[in-house]
């Protein structure tokens, strides 16, 4: 599963870790991810979408018709 929020569109975020001596490595900050299962009224069935802990306040917040809505109006397979 891919670190990708289908609500928000957040995404890893890459940078360096610095050591005491100043040593630097690479390291990635993933979202918190997470795969949930949402009915949809408007469609008659069960949606999984793959979000973030803050896509989940936004569906939460919208209600999921209407961001369904916006995710098909990008184009996005549902």
């Amino acid at each position: 599963m891919s670190a990708h929020c289908q609500v928000t569109g957040r995404a890893p975020g890459f940078g360096k870790t610095v050591s005491h001596s100043h040593r630097r490595t690479s390291r990635r900050w993933d979202p918190n991810i997470q795969r949930k299962t949402y009915f949809a009224p408007s469609l008659g069935r069960r949606v999984t979408l793959t979000v973030s802990a803050k896509g989940i306040k936004v569906i939460d917040r919208d209600g999921i018709d209407a961001v369904l809505a916006r995710l098909r109006s990008r184009g996005e397979r549902i």
